[in-house]
C-alpha cells in the first residue's frame, strides 16, 4: 500500500512528542525575584604591626675649626704627605695663623666694607666705623639699623654698601641669621643663608668661611690670587679654570682651606722660593 506524504510526515514526527515552536520559547516570560547584588568594597585596613620606616639622613656634620687644638698640625702633615710639591712651599713658607676676635656679625660688616677697595682704605673705614659705637661689643644689629645710609656715607661707606649692611642687619635682626646659627651650620647650608644676604656673593662667603670661621676644606676656585698660586706651583702654562681647580687640588681634602692660605702666600712671597715644579723632575 503507497503512502501518500502526509502520512510519512506523521511518522517521521510522531504526535505524542511535539516540539513548541522557537517562537513561543523565545517570547514566554518566567518570572525571578529581583535581587540586588551588592557592590564590594575593599577598606585599607592598617597592619596591627608597625610598618618600617626609613631613618632620616643624619645631619651633616662640621669638620673642627682649623683653629681648634691639634687641627692645623693635622692639616699641614695631611698636606705634606699628599702632595709633595706642596710639601716643598709648607716647609719653606712660615706656618698660617688661623685667630680672630672678631664676631661673625662684625666680621661679615667688614667683609662688605672692604670689597673693591684697597686695604689701607678698607681699614681706615672699618675704623671710622667702630668709632660709631662705645665698643665692639656694642655693634649689634638693632644699633647698626639705627645709622641711616646718609651716616654711613659721611664717614666713607658708598651708598649700595650701605644698603648691604642694612639687609644683613636686618636679616640678624629677624632672626634669619645669628652668631650662633652662623657657627653651627655646615657649609652648604652657611653657603645659602650667607649668599641671600644683598652683596655677599661667593667669593666672600669663602673668605668668610676660612678666616672668620676657620671651616677647614674651603677652595675658592674662581679666585685669582689661588689660581695664580696653583699655576705657578704645579708649572701649567696658563691659570687653571674652575673645575681644573677641583681636579688639581683634590688631593688637599679635608683641609683645602690650609693649601688656599699657602697659595696667597705663595703668589705675595717676594723672596726667592725653590720652584717645587722643578724639583721632583
Amino acid at each position: 500500500m503507497k503512502r501518500t506524504r502526509s502520512q510519512t510526515k506523521s511518522i517521521l514526527t510522531p504526535n505524542h512528542d511535539p516540539k513548541p515552536p522557537i517562537k513561543t520559547l523565545i517570547s514566554s516570560k518566567i518570572p525571578f525575584p529581583v535581587k540586588k547584588i551588592p557592590k564590594l568594597t575593599i577598606k585599607n585596613k592598617q597592619p596591627n604591626f608597625p610598618l618600617p620606616t626609613t631613618p632620616p639622613p643624619p645631619p651633616p656634620t662640621i669638620a673642627k675649626p682649623l683653629s681648634s687644638h691639634g687641627e692645623l698640625e693635622s692639616a699641614l702633615n695631611h698636606l705634606r704627605s699628599a702632595d709633595p710639591l706642596l710639601s716643598t712651599i709648607i716647609n719653606t713658607l712660615p706656618s698660617p695663623q688661623f685667630s680672630t676676635n672678631t664676631t661673625p656679625f662684625l666680621s661679615l660688616i667688614k667683609t662688605l666694607i672692604s670689597q673693591q677697595i684697597s686695604t689701607k682704605s678698607a681699614s681706615s673705614i672699618e675704623n671710622r666705623f667702630i668709632s660709631l659705637f662705645q665698643n665692639q661689643s656694642s655693634i649689634l644689629p638693632d644699633a647698626v639699623l639705627a645709622l641711616s645710609p646718609t651716616h654711613l656715607r659721611q664717614i666713607g661707606i658708598s651708598g649700595p654698601k650701605a644698603t648691604y649692611i642694612h639687609d644683613l642687619s636686618s636679616k640678624y635682626a629677624n632672626g634669619f641669621l645669628s652668631d650662633s646659627s652662623i657657627i653651627e651650620m655646615d657649609d652648604e647650608t652657611l653657603y645659602e643663608k650667607l649668599t641671600s644676604v644683598k652683596g655677599i656673593g661667593p667669593w666672600s662667603v669663602h673668605m668668610f668661611m676660612i678666616f672668620t670661621l676657620h671651616r677647614p676644606d674651603v677652595l675658592p676656585v674662581g679666585d685669582l690670587g689661588v689660581r695664580k698660586g696653583v699655576q705657578k706651583l704645579y708649572g701649567l702654562k696658563g691659570l687653571p679654570s674652575p673645575s681644573q681647580m677641583e681636579v688639581l687640588c683634590q688631593k688637599w681634602k679635608p683641609y683645602r682651606s690650609v693649601g688656599t692660605w699657602y697659595m696667597y702666600k705663595l703668589v705675595e712671597a717676594k723672596e726667592v722660593l725653590p720652584n717645587p715644579s722643578t724639583i721632583l723632575c
